[in-house]
């Protein structure tokens, strides 16, 4: 194995989701048995109301269960910093793209999505942060939760973060990131990059 492919190994390893002992999937259902299981359970009704049952489920000659249109952060009082990953080429324009953040600073992330053909269970954000020409990382793991098909995307805001600070933080970053769900299918995976800087340029 060579040194880059034992450093792929190791990337891929870093982005793997954390499990909980004695969690067991649920067996997989279509949107067809899941709508004409129990009718008469009024709990079981409106959580399948809240999964969007029977509604439009997507091109048929798109085969992707979901379909990551955007990331971007949220800072109070500034305009979102937003990455387009909703074609090859924006999300290779993402790649080579670099931001600056402020040291310090309060924001949010949030991701846009679609759900198309059937309803996917757990969905997870991890992503791998890395200082550039350093052996810094840090990894993290946000819930995202289970969804059903739905002409309208879905939003996820997460909590807030604070970005680091300080000139020992200052610098370049590299992000990779991975959206996946209980299954460990891996919807889709991206590399970003931003800058930490003393103050917005």
């Amino acid at each position: 194995m060579t040194e880059q492919d034992q450093h792929q190994h190791h990337e891929e390893e870093e982005l793997e989701p954390s499990t909980t002992p004695g969690y067991k999937v649920g067996e997989k259902k279509t949107v067809d048995e899941l709508a004409n299981l129990d009718a008469n359970d009024e709990s079981l009704r409106k959580w399948k109301e809240s999964l969007g049952l029977g509604k439009a489920t997507g091109p048929a000659d798109d085969p992707r269960r979901v379909v990551v249109l955007q990331l971007a952060m949220e800072v109070e009082g500034r305009p979102d910093i937003v990455l387009d990953l909703s074609s090859p080429d924006s999300i290779e324009h993402v790649k080579k793209s670099t931001f600056v953040i402020k040291e310090g600073v309060s924001y949010r992330l949030k991701i846009k999505f679609r759900i198309q053909h059937e309803i996917v269970s757990g969905l997870k954000y991890i992503q791998n942060v890395k200082r550039v020409n350093s052996f810094l990382a840090v990894k993290s793991e946000e819930m995202v939760g289970s969804y059903g098909p739905a002409a309208e995307p879905y939003e996820k805001i997460f909590p807030v973060e604070e970005a680091p600070k300080g000139m020992l933080a200052r610098g370049q970053y590299r992000v990779t990131s991975k959206f996946m769900d209980d299954d460990k299918v891996s919807h889709l995976e991206w590399v970003w990059q931003f800058h930490i800087k003393k103050d917005w340029e």
